[in-house]
């Protein structure tokens, strides 16, 4: 998948006049906008996307797909878990139909491509992005801290039977903590990031 944009308009809007595709770009921001479980990753915008293409490139080639062709034409040539056997025998199927299957992996999109069409040629956004990334993060932290936790555990248990060291019974505790340079206030990671960052920022003080 190239994303390379001749040009100055970008390579999912160069497809959607290319192809006629009316309509499609509504679909996809009204998907990428939507709430609750009715809205779509950027990743599955851009399969169903890369869908609509194989579609076209069926159909130009004179095949009517059935329901659920496209689907598992698509999985054929892009899903890791597919066999490199099976792989080139849809692609071998698709070629003796006339279908350029280089040419329609080159047009194939990725997710960054998706994201710079709705953001910056629709001018979409999605309100809980950014909070989504941030309890992302926070998430990594727990799960990082937790390893850290789990690994210490572990070795000091080891060194305690070893003789190694002497430790009675015990509990881990792993803190992280972050301290504000401009005004001196310490978070616990998880309370930052909870606040939206330091009280101080913003502040007339």
């Amino acid at each position: 998948m190239s994303d390379s944009e001749p040009g100055r308009r970008g390579k999912v809007e160069q497809l959607i006049e290319k192809h006629d595709l009316d309509g499609i770009g509504d679909r996809l921001e009204r998907r990428w906008t939507a709430n609750g479980d009715e809205r779509k990753s950027l990743r599955d915008l851009a399969d169903e996307f890369n869908r609509e293409l194989l579609r076209v490139a069926l159909i130009d080639a004179e095949i009517q797909p059935l329901d659920g062709d496209v689907e598992n034409v698509y999985r054929l040539l892009t899903d890791d878990d597919v066999s490199t056997a099976d792989r080139t025998r849809a692609k071998r199927r698709l070629d003796r139909e006339d279908v350029d299957v280089d040419h329609l992996q080159q047009e194939f999109v990725t997710y960054q491509a998706i994201r710079t069409y709705l953001r910056e040629h629709r001018g979409a956004s999605y309100s809980s992005e950014k909070r989504d990334r941030t309890e992302s993060e926070k998430e990594h932290i727990q799960r990082l801290r937790g390893r850290v936790q789990s690994v210490t555990n572990s070795k000091l248990a080891q060194l305690r039977r070893n003789d190694d060291i002497e430790l009675g019974s015990f509990r881990t505790l792993v803190e992280v903590n972050v301290l504000c340079r401009d005004c001196g206030t310490k978070y616990a990671v998880e309370a930052l990031l909870d606040n939206g960052g330091c009280d101080c920022v913003g502040s007339d003080e």
